[in-house]
Order: C-alpha cells, then sequence, then structure tokens
C-alpha cells in the first residue's frame, strides 16, 4: 500500500514512532455471490481490499473509493461487518503502525474487475469454495460478511480472532460463532 502524503507529513516530525490510523477493510460480492479479491504487489498474497481514508473522509465512502482505485470495480458500502485493533506493525523503513480497522460488507454496482493501480498483480472475482489461500485476516472478514448477525468486535479483554474454523472455515451464510459479538 502506497504511504499517503499526510501520513508522510506526520512522520516527518514523528519519526518512527507509534501511529494509530484507520483502515477500512472492504469485502465485496458480486450478483452471484462471489467475492473480489486482489493479489497484493507488496507480498504476492491474495487478499481482501483496503485502505487507509483521506482526513475527512467517511469510513464508507473511503471502502467505495479503495475498491475503484484498486479493481475498477464500483460498489456501495451496506454495513458494518466488524471492528477490530490490529496488532502493531513495524515496516521495513523501522515505521510503527497499529491500525483500528473498519470492515464494510459492499455489493458491486459495476465496473470489470482488473488491476487498476499498482498496488494489486491480480485483481479477481472468486466462489466461496474456490478462494485462492486467502489469510486468516481475510478469511475472518469473509466469514463476517456473509453472516446476518450483529457487527464483530472483540471483547474488552482484548482478544484475538477467534481460533476455531478461520484456516478452512466454513464461508456460509449464519456459521459465525466469534466471542465479542454484540
Amino acid at each position: 500500500m502506497a504511504t499517503p502524503d499526510f501520513i508522510r507529513e506526520i512522520r516527518a516530525t514523528a519519526g518512527h514512532q507509534l501511529l494509530l490510523l484507520p483502515g477500512v477493510t472492504a469485502i465485496v460480492f458480486d450478483d452471484d455471490g462471489r467475492v473480489l479479491l486482489g493479489r497484493r504487489a507488496d507480498t504476492g498474497e491474495w487478499s481482501v481490499v483496503g485502505g487507509i481514508p483521506e482526513p475527512g473522509e467517511e469510513p464508507a465512502a473511503t471502502a467505495e473509493r479503495e475498491v475503484f482505485e484498486e479493481t475498477a470495480v464500483r460498489c456501495v458500502a451496506e454495513r458494518v461487518v466488524l471492528t477490530q485493533a490490529l496488532k502493531p506493525v513495524r515496516y521495513a523503513n523501522g515505521d510503527v503502525c497499529q491500525y483500528l480497522d473498519i470492515t464494510f460488507r459492499c455489493r458491486a454496482t459495476g465496473g470489470e474487475a482488473r488491476v487498476n493501480d499498482d498496488e494489486s498483480l491480480e485483481v479477481g472475482w472468486f466462489g466461496l469454495d474456490a478462494l485462492p489461500p486467502l489469510a486468516d485476516f481475510g478469511l475472518f472478514r469473509i466469514k463476517q460478511a456473509l453472516a446476518d448477525g450483529p457487527t464483530w468486535f472483540a471483547p474488552s479483554g482484548g482478544e484475538d480472532l477467534p481460533a476455531e474454523g478461520l484456516p478452512g472455515a466454513d464461508l456460509v451464510p449464519g456459521a459465525v460463532d466469534a466471542p465479542g459479538t454484540a
């Protein structure tokens, strides 16, 4: 992910110290129930789409913008499915960030999936029974987006994602039994 200019400006005075930053993830489904994924240029791994809001930008608008910028697909954010403070990340240049992720379920409304910027090597639609290898981060968010339950959040004890059902998660609606849902 390219570093936004406003973060570069903060880093000029903050140095490498920990920055708490907002993050937005978009789980996009098409009319056939397929999910939109991108293979990241920085890691080569398949992932869900996400990014950082611009100053003053609403999180739902960020989800829609990031999807279009990365994949050329137009979408509408329908609901929040998850909020989570992620563990701090140290980048190769020494910068440390911790992201507060807001994940939206989104519905595709137009466009043809294609690589639309330099953040992805490939993009495509995948049936839930034919997903490429995905990290737990993406699998759990897809699972939550499929559920009709309330927004998931970690309980005040700061638990991580539930361990059960993740690497080979059953991605069927209503099959979510994660702690911290309310």
